[in-house]
């Protein structure tokens, strides 16, 4: 059965004492409640970044990069097939380009044929053999893959942010915020993020050692990836990653953004002059993650490393395409995916796990997403890996419950049952035989009813509680639009109020959207509204409670308050 939300007021905490009289009283009530107590904490200087230096193994990986740049060895970026890798991919090229390398290309591998990572079949691809492999948004789980390279005499350097497995890869060297011991003081680093700190680092390396010729090249330059790629992957917003988000942003904003990067906007319908990090997360990454999925992520890399426009915009319109093609396959995958749980009674099942043999293995991800978001279960999604018989997976998780360590028990209890795995707490990837499946099936929902909290179950919307009558204004609105970046762990400003809907209309082509006149019984005002993927039509003239953001609706050259309705329930 479908999980309805119920509503939840954040604990009230105090804000601090000293913010500018311009900063709206109601958004330092926003930042108190996200754990900021004083204005440094977003002023998002990135003088307040934290030392590369701090990163385990990055003094090693530095010093073996600097001696491949003066010795003009190939050098090759093994990057990813999703929209973190990609960035990260892009930034490795055109960071290490001016930081002096002259050698340096990139392969992305194909998800159906190389799989995910460092692969010794992406390997044997690599030609000419280069001299150094840095991968990019992978590697911590590629034993193979770097066993593979060591044959052939690569050196590899992993650079990633996923969880490690019980054994390393036999690297020259490593660089992951989350290996065991590793004492950097942000965990949240995404692939993008560790590859820009490495190049932080090298920077400074060869500053040091007078390998700059006296030009100190502008890594700042890179800060729209590194935005792009970190919003993108879903890791969590803290200080550090705030920080290079909105430098990243405010570059867009300027204008400065690479020729990629504004032709992704524009194909997007978006203003990069008003971009906020939902931009990135709803319209450039997907477009760019749609290569990954469907066909070849070098689409998506060749418009991020792309300086001349008309080629940026070229491939930008065909990243469109990819992913206009990515939807429509997504919403017939969806809508199987539900079929099969009306089907089977989900409401039996604590984790849920999908196969179709007709679905597409780029997309599972997108399936499984969906789905828990309706039942609020962790899930599984499986289809046909290509030829063979084997099955890839992608998992997505509620709050407050590991996917990746769930897997990691299911391989425990079965061994063999699953090829590989990997992962972080809320998303996770796996590959098993197609006659493993129903095992794997009874053995995960077993897992999760073992460890799962009853509270992971029941969805809860956190509202930064009531909005006054004179709080109702455009000007909050804006401010709170440019205050974040809002994004995963510092979600965007939510308030609860009691509202009577006067009027509702169908929109969308599907008309599952909802156009709502609000009226507040305290003050008689009556307020636009907007309500996407509506549960319904609210009762008219009923008292409801209403979850929404307060917006901006920009039509036609004109600005007006609007209403971001995200759950309405009958008091």
């Amino acid at each position: 059965m479908t999980e309805t939300p119920r509503i939840q007021r954040r604990p009230l905490a105090s804000p601090a004492h000293d913010w500018p009289d311009a900063v709206h009283p109601v958004l330092r009530r926003v930042y108190a409640a996200r754990g900021v107590v004083c204005p440094d904490e977003v002023g998002h200087r990135l003088s307040g970044l934290l030392d590369p230096g701090g990163l385990g193994g990055i003094a090693h990986a530095v010093e073996l990069l600097a001696d491949a740049i003066t010795r003009d060895q190939r050098i090759l970026i093994a990057g990813d097939y999703d929209c973190d890798g990609a960035t990260g991919c892009a930034v490795a090229v055109r960071g290490l380009r001016v930081l002096g390398a002259r050698r340096v290309g990139y392969c992305v591998p194909n998800r159906a044929v190389q799989g995910y990572g460092l692969t010794a079949a992406l390997v044997a691809t690599m030609q000419p053999t280069p001299d150094l492999i840095i991968t990019v948004d992978n590697g911590i789980a590629s034993l193979a893959g770097v066993a593979a390279a060591d044959m052939r005499g690569s050196q590899v350097i992993v650079t990633d942010h996923h969880l490690p497995g019980p054994a390393l890869p036999h690297a020259a060297a490593i660089v992951n915020p989350n290996l065991p011991g590793d004492g950097f003081a942000s965990k949240a680093l995404c692939g993008v993020g560790v590859m820009f700190y490495l190049l932080l680092a090298l920077r400074a390396h060869l500053r040091g050692h007078g390998g700059l010729a006296g030009c100190e090249p502008d890594l700042g330059a890179l800060l729209d990836l590194v935005a792009l790629g970190t919003v993108a992957d879903l890791v969590p917003l803290d200080a550090n990653n705030r920080a290079l988000v909105e430098a990243g942003l405010r570059r867009m904003r300027a204008g400065k953004a690479c020729a990629g990067v504004a032709a992704l906007f524009a194909v997007s319908g978006r203003d990069p002059r008003s971009a906020v990090a939902a931009d990135l997360a709803y319209a450039v990454a997907p477009r760019i993650n749609a290569a990954g999925r469907l066909e070849d992520m070098t689409i998506g890399v060749e418009c991020l490393l792309a300086d001349d426009v008309s080629r940026a915009q070229e491939l930008a319109a065909t990243l469109h395409a990819i992913n206009a093609q990515r939807r429509d396959l997504q919403a017939s995958m969806v809508d199987a995916a539900v079929a099969k749980l009306d089907a089977i009674d989900a409401g039996d099942a604590l984790g849920l796990a999908l196969f179709d043999p007709a679905w597409h293995p780029g997309v599972v991800g997108l399936v499984a997403a969906k789905v828990k978001e309706r039942w609020h279960r962790p899930v599984v999604a499986f289809a046909p890996a290509g030829e063979g018989d084997e099955l890839r997976g992608s998992a997505r998780s509620v709050p407050g419950f590991h996917i990746r360590d769930a897997l990691a028990a299911v391989d425990a209890r079965c061994p063999g049952l699953i090829a590989r795995f990997g992962g972080h707490a809320m998303a996770a990837g796996l590959t098993l035989a197609l006659a493993g499946f129903p095992r794997f099936a009874a053995a995960f929902d077993a897992v999760v009813r073992e460890r799962i909290q009853p509270e992971s179950m029941q969805p809860v919307l956190l509202s930064d509680g009531e909005l006054a009558p004179p709080e109702f204004t455009l000007e909050l609105a804006h401010q709170l639009r440019v205050a974040g970046p809002w994004g995963q762990g510092f979600p965007p400003p939510l308030f609860d109020n009691l509202f009577e809907c006067t009027d509702c209309k169908a929109i969308g082509a599907d008309g599952t959207h909802r156009r709502l006149q609000l009226r507040d019984p305290r003050s008689g005002r009556v307020y636009a509204a907007v309500w996407f993927g509506a549960d319904g039509d609210p009762p008219a003239g009923a008292p409801l409670r209403v979850a929404f953001e307060l917006a901006v609706n920009e039509w036609r050259g004109r600005e007006s308050l609007q209403l971001l309705v995200r759950h309405c329930e009958p008091v």
